[in-house]
């Protein structure tokens, strides 16, 4: 890394210049994009990002259009667009992977403003799926390179007060993947107001029973929560199964050794009764982790027919990262 992109996390670490911290969904780690800034414009009403990308299969209408304005100014690099989404009383916004947090409006408005004016026409950002509605809703989006130095896909949880502004939002996404290590150190943020919550009685019943199943390391339990042509998802690993059985088989060989099975637990969740997400504390095995997000989408019945569990792999080494991807192959074929 370059001279001016350490220095630039350092002060993402340190928090040493008041406002001027960032976290993934608004902008993962990075540096400033040189040159002048060209906002992406909309013509004839369309969106300033592909159309066609959000899958909002589980989610409200309502919440579409506010994420949907919210990537419009945020593609547009309208800073005052972006931020009248938040709430001005009350604005906690948290970087997970980065261990950054910014804990009013006003912060948001002094990094932002001055931020999205630096950037390219061509730097982006949008949904490509909501779980939830306007209560509160998990939200998997990605930027684009040019806003940082390269592409980040982020799922993220946000609750919204009684105005639908945001009251709370916090970004997870995999370094590795983006290709960006990343370290946990001793400013992580010991409060992530998890006390802020307005999620429905259907997902917070799912995200527990499931998340005690994995918990338990019980793949049985586990499955019994689920649809038929259950699809999971780990994002780090890049892994990706469907059906029971599947999910079974993997879950018996996999689940002591995920950030997500035995030791941790459910600490914070968000969605509607069509789904949405939970964040998690690591279990021990995954030191020094300390936090992931699982999001889930509930079928008619309340099982649940997608989860997509995503965390930061670039704080385990190459071997124990490659170790958790082979968990996805099946055991070695005997024969008759």
């Amino acid at each position: 890394m370059d001279q001016q992109g350490m220095s630039r996390r350092t002060m993402l670490r340190t928090g040493a210049v008041a406002g001027a911290v960032t976290v993934a969904a608004l902008g993962a780690t990075g540096m400033f994009t040189a040159g002048t800034a060209r906002a992406a414009t909309t013509t004839g009403g369309t969106l300033p990002y592909p159309s066609g990308v959000t899958d909002t299969s589980h989610c409200t209408p309502e919440v579409a259009a506010i994420f949907r304005d919210v990537f419009s100014a945020k593609s547009r690099h309208d800073a005052a667009g972006f931020l009248s989404h938040f709430s001005t009383a009350k604005t906690v916004y948290i970087d997970a992977s980065l261990g950054v947090a910014m804990s009013s409006w006003q912060d948001l408005s002094t990094f932002f403003t001055p931020f999205f004016a630096t950037l390219p026409a061509a730097a982006l950002s949008y949904p490509l799926r909501i779980v939830g509605d306007a209560c509160s809703a998990a939200i998997e989006f990605m930027d684009t390179p040019e806003f940082f130095q390269q592409e980040i896909r982020a799922l993220s949880t946000v609750t919204f007060d009684r105005d639908h502004k945001i009251v709370r939002w916090v970004d997870f996404w995999d370094g590795r993947g983006s290709l960006k290590p990343n370290t946990i150190g001793s400013a992580y943020p010991p409060d992530f107001s998890d006390s802020v919550t307005n999620a429905s009685p259907a997902v917070v019943k799912a995200a527990r029973a499931l998340q005690a199943a994995f918990a338990a390391g019980n793949a049985a339990a586990a499955v019994s929560l689920m649809s038929d042509e259950v699809v999971h998802e780990d994002l780090a690993t890049h892994t990706r199964l469907r059906g029971k059985p599947q999910a079974q088989r993997y879950y018996t060989r996999a689940l002591g050794k995920l950030p997500y099975g035995p030791g941790a637990a459910v600490v914070h969740v968000v969605g509607s009764g069509q789904g949405g997400g939970y964040e998690w504390s690591a279990a021990p095995v995954a030191a020094p982790m300390r936090r992931g997000h699982t999001a889930i989408e509930l079928d008619q019945a309340g099982k649940i027919s997608r989860l997509s569990a995503i965390y930061d792999a670039s704080l385990f080494s190459d071997a124990a990262y490659q170790s958790l991807v082979g968990l996805a192959a099946e055991a070695p074929l005997t024969t008759a």
